[in-house]
């Protein structure tokens, strides 16, 4: 039966008569919906580190410069940043189901287009495939926020936000394993050239398997809000203008000071996970798919480090407070991470990237949620999309800096240069206001 809710006295600020009666319900429906968008996710983050994590071999293969091949992680984020605004304002316009069907569709023209490109004078057409799988990154990253609040009820949000993340780390997780089995480091060109060409066949397959079906079960919402604070949302998406919108976002105090701090945080995991490669083969030469299996690490920690925040946010509500804390023990593991690397011992590189991934990439989904409370009742998609774009300037900016740092300085100067911008992260995050609005929302 439809929960009924006629103590929705905060509404009002969204439009909402204080004595109207709003009918809600939870759909079952909600987990097939979330688990769809888990490895559609997961399709197009497969293919965002797939040359960077096996930088060297690409390199040989294709003839062409290690900036060329990290361009194929750094393209993900150049291409996010004029492109989320209209990838925003069409998943407000239209909804979940039609922004999910075009980045589905555009994942798996660009995973086809790959498919023809295994020839060692073809870099230009694989690079023009994963450019367009990156463009298709747009319609998948601010997702997971929305996701959760038009299909979860208040208590599951959180958790709901952390699974639709999880997905984008799932397929990371993937690129970081299979690319280094997939394709082998031989002097034999034509057998790197089969192990590509698998690779691209598996994944082209994988995503248009994928595309049927989002075409076939995928909905944009349910029949009805399964919250009040759902019910104003709808109600604000039908009249409020995009543009406004964002205005308001950019006068939200607190929201700007999380823009800066998580765009610090994810920045640097994202020029970590592009020079991976490099960092662990200079001290373990030959070791590619170790580095593939660190990357792995990382990322399955933080998978998990996702999923417990997602579980103690909706038990506590306690969103600054969950924030914060795994920014200090993301900057801790920064540390521990930056002075152990030259010990000698690679299990000891896997079980400090485990405590830093826990930490940095459990923070995804904090924020996200931290983002949606703090600028509430702006439709979801937007505040994370603009959230997701900054982070791409930062990890555009952090790759080549630490990338810079690394032949210039050395590896251990330019990770104490990463410590340090995690530390000013952690101090913005200390003076965000803990104004929860969407919280505040709920009775």
């Amino acid at each position: 039966m439809p929960k009924m809710s006629p103590d929705y006295v905060k509404a009002i600020e969204g439009g909402v008569h204080p004595t109207q009666i709003i009918e809600t319900k939870i759909f079952a429906r909600r987990w097939l919906i979330l688990m769809i968008f888990v490895i559609y996710s997961a399709s197009n983050a497969m293919q965002w580190i797939q040359y960077s994590i096996i930088a060297n071999i690409v390199e040989r293969y294709y003839n062409v410069s290690s900036f060329l091949v990290d361009m194929t992680s750094m393209i993900y984020m150049i291409t996010y940043i004029p492109f989320i605004f209209p990838a925003s304002y069409l998943l407000d316009r239209f909804g979940l189901r039609f922004a999910v069907i075009v980045g589905a569709v555009g994942t798996a023209i660009g995973a086809w287009i790959k498919v023809f490109s295994v020839s060692p004078d073809l870099f230009w057409i694989t690079f023009i495939g994963h450019t367009l799988v990156a463009v298709s990154q747009t319609f998948v990253l601010s997702v997971p926020a929305r996701l959760a609040a038009v299909w979860f009820g208040p208590d599951q949000v959180s958790s709901a936000c952390s699974i639709g993340v999880f997905g984008n780390q799932l397929g990371i997780a993937i690129g970081f394993l299979f690319p280094p089995i997939l394709v082998p480091n031989s002097d034999d060109l034509a057998v790197v050239g089969r192990g590509f060409q698998i690779m691209f066949y598996i994944v082209a397959a994988i995503t248009s398997l994928i595309l049927v079906l989002i075409l076939l079960f995928f909905k944009a919402q349910p029949p009805l809000p399964p919250s009040p604070a759902q019910a104003v949302q709808r109600e604000n998406d039908s009249t409020e203008d995009f543009i406004q919108s964002i205005k308001r976002l950019f006068t939200n105090v607190g929201y700007l000071l999380l823009l800066l701090s998580y765009a610090i945080n994810v920045g640097i995991f994202y020029a970590i996970s592009t020079l991976l490669n490099q960092i662990i083969l200079e001290y373990f030469p030959g070791h590619e798919e170790d580095a593939g299996r660190i990357g792995l690490t990382i990322v399955c920690a933080g998978m998990l480090g996702s999923v417990v925040c997602g579980i103690a946010l909706d038990k506590t509500h306690k969103y600054k407070e969950t924030t914060l804390g795994i920014y200090f023990f993301s900057f801790l593991g920064m540390i521990v991470f930056t002075f152990t690397l030259d010990i000698g011992r690679i299990y000891v590189v896997y079980i400090t990237s485990a405590l830093l991934g826990f930490f940095m990439t459990g923070y995804l989904p904090v924020g996200f949620e931290l983002a949606a409370e703090l600028t509430y009742p702006e439709p979801e998609g937007t505040a994370a999309g603009l959230l997701n774009a900054v982070t791409q300037v930062f990890g555009i900016v952090f790759t080549i800096l630490y990338g810079n740092l690394i032949k210039l300085l050395g590896d251990l100067w330019a990770n104490i240069v990463l410590c340090i911008a995690l530390a000013v992260g952690a101090f913005l995050t200390t003076i965000i206001p803990n104004d929860l609005r969407r919280q505040n929302a709920k009775f």
